[in-house]
């Protein structure tokens, strides 16, 4: 098999698994996303997602699958630098539904 038609084989596999684990989850709840928001994400991005202090991202109006993503790989210990000490203890509370929410919630603020 070629090489090119290996990665696409792989990379739909790949968008498959995650489209299925999502749906297992549920559809976004923004309200619920803002409620898990005040209790774990407001000390260092605040309730709107503007950060506190600049050695923090401003994480409002961003994209919704990037935060995902990201959170994903904070919780799986897979992104390091920056704020990753921080950030992977906290992702690891989440549930995959929690991720779903926050994401939905962050990315809906302007």
């Amino acid at each position: 098999m070629n090489r090119n038609l290996m990665l696409a084989a792989a990379a739909l596999i790949t968008a498959t698994s995650a489209t299925a684990e999502e749906a297992k989850a549920g559809a976004p709840d923004i309200e619920a996303g803002k409620t898990k928001a005040t209790t774990i994400c407001v000390a260092c991005h605040g309730v709107t997602g503007k950060a506190i202090m600049p050695i923090y991202p401003n994480i409002g109006g961003q994209n919704e699958a990037y935060l995902i993503s990201s959170l994903k790989a904070y919780k799986a210990g897979e992104r390091k630098g920056g704020q990753a000490a921080a950030m992977e203890p906290m992702a690891k509370m989440l549930s995959e539904q929690d991720i779903i929410n926050l994401a939905a919630y962050y990315s809906s603020q302007k």
